[in-house]
């Protein structure tokens, strides 16, 4: 006699599985309705509109930091420049050694 199959709910995404004890495996999956993030649509448009000036404000901080990246290398490489200058000797290299 075949035994019945049972449905279990998933502990972690509330979906209903469905198990044959005889095989000891999923038959099916089905998933749990999908959970609005908002009530209305009006609120919805909202939180685009405030994601949209987010990611306006994002790309005008990242342009004005990519603007000054120049300066910043040069500014670096001057002052390495200025140090290897004031070192009076070569750094040591393993391999004249030898």
């Amino acid at each position: 006699m075949a035994k019945p199959s049972f449905v279990v709910p998933c502990p972690c995404c509330q979906a209903k599985l469905t198990i044959d004890p005889e095989l000891g495996a999923v038959i099916s999956h089905e998933e749990p309705p999908r959970q609005r993030s908002t009530g209305d649509l009006g609120a919805a448009i909202d939180q685009l509109r405030s994601k949209s000036a987010e990611r306006e404000e994002r790309f005008k901080q990242q342009m004005q930091a990519e603007a000054q990246k120049g300066k910043l290398l040069d500014r670096k490489f001057q002052e390495s420049l200025k140090k290897a200058k004031d070192s009076p000797d070569p750094p040591v290299r393993r391999y004249d050694y030898e």
